[in-house]
């Protein structure tokens, strides 16, 4: 009914936000207790802790002292920080080297402050509160010209100011539009830019939560239904400071196998043993890459999770190891629903070891999913998460390195959507209502399945991909923007919703390319496809009765231009894989929004429609029908058309020339870029490692290559070859100086050929003071190639 004109009837009234909360109210006792500062209030308990010098954390529990173990999210435990504290009559001051708190006795408001003495966000007339409903609630200032980004999973326009948004993990298969709320991922962190500085908040509940981020009053709101109000205050001052002071606390991504950052295709569903090699067999004789092949749900046997079909797939094992000596690896569904079947493994051992959800009264919780009437694996529980993780050995003993997470929101067929929220979880012997845990569902099935295909493959990086989540997902898996539709306006939301999942601490992200629901036409899979060309995630999807999308299924110019594409990425491997491996020590996004590398530029803070890749490369997608030209924003400095090399002044919008087999990039001047050969597939070893130097007046450049073997953990005991390199001009000369900074680990190239992009009138290199040769080619580049 919430979908037709009854939604608006006037009967149905709802309850002003806000006005049945009871306040904090006033500090009647102050102490410090334990590496923690408990304020006693009228109406609650309130414990200060920090985490380090620049990130606190706030509790409220209205009804017992507030619980500070047990976090989701968290894996960070509190610092031994050095704090001073200053009580006075009207107020207590906690002050630590980068941030103080300031809290205002009568009644109890929290003001944080920076070093300076800078307010980073404070409260006035509104602070916390709750309800008898059992609702949490609470306000803060809000200046007008403050901006805020990430919110994980959103739809709409890059800055969310002026956004109402709730956080509950939905199946959403109705189409994404700037209203749709909420999706698949619940993250409740968000950023505030105030001119040119950055703060963080993250509201660490597991419940549904509310964000009401208009703030005409002079605030904006944060609410959950249920548990206590927990959240963190991250103090800055830059956007990437907060990012990494999130991600301190919530974990960064691990590095993904290099075969996980190719081209990947997918459909629902290549239905046979058969289909699926006819389709690799048209990637192989049209020599477009690809890494991976997904099967969806149908190569189970009637949808049960660990089987195959043996008479659609006869014989997985040798399918999975004939693509992978192609270079191709098979990644299939695997969804939480165990059907309810006395004859299958899966559905006795859970019921047999009490390994499902259960209501409080003892019996199984069953829900309608794929195979029918199933149960729900209780995953708060650490032997159902050792259960299911062993229970991938099924794959991994077929060759298989990485999975796929659906429907594990959890989604049920049923009016709700989801599991009935009073079913109990186990919680390792600490119950709670599904109500208050439901967005953690998907997160813990992806710690499951992470770290046992991790255990079962004994050394060898898995790849995850998952459609529901919550903060700190990055720590398990990629993410994808769910069930799209082949529509220009999707194309248009999924750069916005990647920049923000990046800002959220999910650096591996991106939407099904082509979109998976309705039909894709050739225009719209090529312009998709040279946006997911820089998406980090890269996956071509599309839903059962839509037609085809396949590279080639929109005739030969189509097929060329998504192929020079997918080429592309090979091409810009080095790069992303180094991208890739800073977001996983600082968990900086490898795609990110202008805003963040210039967030005193106010043409940035609502930038949409354009991004950066690193932090010296702009991306410009076409996004129209029917269109072969753009306005690009350029910030200031110089910028290098990546296509003509020619140079554009920066402070000013442009038009670019897009015609359909170009996608205008920009190379921030006197920065790198490095580059490999197009390639079948990432199994293909690299002969041909390029640094690109575009230079520009200050004509001076670095970079820090970075390799490793891609498919191990060896990197993390040194197993890695890092060279930083720097060119520089002046006087006819062209300077070069490199320096080993890592040999533990040998490139399959020998050769490093450094491209110099610019007008000069070199006369003479040298690579660490002594001569080496030279070549110009046409356009004033100039190529010398040394060894490793």
């Amino acid at each position: 009914m919430q979908d037709t004109s009854f939604a608006i009837h006037p009967g149905n009234k709802q309850q002003i936000e806000g006005t049945n909360h009871r306040d904090i109210g006033n500090v009647r006792s102050f102490e410090k207790k334990e590496g923690r500062f408990v304020f006693e209030c009228d109406n609650g308990t309130v414990n200060v802790l920090f985490y380090s010098d620049s990130v606190a954390r706030v509790v409220m529990n209205q009804k017992q002292d507030p619980v500070l173990e047990g976090s989701f999210a968290v894996i960070k435990e509190p610092g031994n920080v050095d704090v001073s504290v200053q009580e006075k009559d009207e107020e207590v001051t906690l002050t630590a080297q980068e941030m103080s708190l300031h809290v205002l006795k009568t009644p109890m408001r929290i003001t944080f402050k920076d070093s300076d003495g800078q307010i980073i966000v404070g409260e006035g007339k509104k602070g916390m509160g709750h309800s008898h409903e059992g609702e949490v609630i609470c306000y803060k200032d809000a200046l007008p010209y403050e901006h805020y980004y990430g919110f994980g999973e959103k739809t709409g326009f890059l800055d969310k100011k002026g956004e109402k948004m709730t956080m509950w993990n939905t199946d959403v298969y109705a189409p994404h539009n700037p209203e749709t709320d909420a999706l698949y991922q619940s993250i409740p962190f968000f950023i505030t830019l105030r001119g040119g500085r950055a703060h963080g908040l993250f509201f660490d509940n597991t419940g549904k939560t509310h964000f009401n981020m208009r703030t005409e009053a002079g605030t904006y709101s944060f609410s959950g239904d249920s548990g206590q109000m927990d959240y963190y205050v991250m103090a800055g001052p830059g956007m990437k400071e907060v990012l990494s002071q999130y991600t301190s606390l919530t974990g960064t991504m691990p590095l993904p196998p290099k075969w996980a950052l190719g081209f990947h295709q997918s459909r629902y569903s290549y239905e046979t043993e058969e289909e699926v090699r006819e389709v690799v067999g048209n990637f192989l004789e049209k020599s477009i890459p690809v890494d991976a092949i997904y099967l969806d749900i149908h190569y189970m046997d009637g949808y049960r999770v660990f089987t195959f079909d043996e008479d659609r797939f006869p014989n997985a094992k040798q399918l999975v190891a004939d693509l992978k000596e192609q270079g191709i690896r098979i990644v299939p569904i695997v969804d939480p629903g165990v059907k309810e079947d006395p004859e299958y493994e899966a559905y006795q051992e859970g019921v047999r070891d009490d390994r499902f959800c259960k209501y409080i009264e003892g019996n199984v919780y069953y829900g309608d999913v794929w195979p029918g009437n199933s149960a729900l694996p209780d995953f708060t529980s650490d032997s159902v998460q050792k259960w299911w993780g062993d229970k991938h050995k099924f794959y991994s003993d077929l060759g298989i390195e990485g999975i796929w997470n659906d429907m594990n929101e959890p989604a049920v067929f049923n009016d709700t959507k989801t599991m009935d929220t009073k079913v109990m979880h186990n919680n390792n012997g600490n119950p709670k209502t599904h109500r208050e845990l439901h967005n953690i569902y998907g997160l813990k099935m992806g710690e499951a399945t992470y770290e046992g295909m991790k255990n079962n493959l004994e050394g060898k990086r898995t790849f995850l991909l998952t459609r529901a989540g919550y903060a700190g997902v990055q720590r398990y898996a990629s993410v994808w923007t769910g069930d799209n539709r082949s529509f220009w306006e999707h194309l248009q939301l999924a750069l916005p919703m990647c920049m923000n999942l990046g800002m959220s601490g999910v650096p591996f992200c991106g939407p099904d390319v082509g979109g998976f629901a309705h039909d894709a036409n050739g225009q719209l899979l090529a312009r998709w496809t040279q946006f997911g060309t820089f998406t980090p995630y890269f996956r071509n999807h599309s839903a059962i009765g839509t037609r085809r999308q396949e590279p080639w299924s929109f005739g030969e110019d189509v097929e060329a231009n998504v192929k020079k594409y997918i080429d592309l990425r090979y091409i810009w491997m080095p790069q992303l894989y180094k991208l890739f491996r800073d977001a996983s020590l600082t968990g900086l996004p490898v795609m990110r929004p202008l805003v963040f590398e210039y967030p005193e530029d106010k043409n940035t803070f609502n930038l949409s429609d354009q991004f950066m890749i690193g932090d010296n490369v702009i991306v410009a997608p076409i996004t129209t029908p029917d269109t072969e030209h753009r306005v690009v924003y350029l910030p200031g400095g110089e910028w290098v058309n990546y296509w003509t090399d020619d140079i554009q002044e920066g402070g000013r919008h442009i038009m670019v020339e897009a015609p359909l087999d170009t996608l205008p990039i920009f190379v921030k001047a006197d920065t790198v870029v490095a580059h490999g050969s197009p390639k079948q597939s990432t199994a293909v070893k690299e002969d041909n490692f390029q640094l690109h130097a575009y230079f520009g007046k200050i004509a001076e450049a670095s970079y820090t290559i970075y390799e490793d073997d891609g498919e191990t953990f060896g990197y993390e005991n040194g197993e890695a070859f890092e060279k930083s390199v720097n060119l520089s001009y002046d006087s006819d000369v062209l300077t070069i100086t490199t320096e080993d900074l890592n040999t533990g680990f040998t490139p399959d190239w020998s050769e490093i050929t450094i491209v110099i992009h610019g007008a000069f009138d070199v006369t003479e290199a040298a690579l660490n003071g002594r001569n080496v040769e030279m070549e110009k080619l046409d356009g004033g580049k100039l190529v010398i190639t040394v060894s490793r």
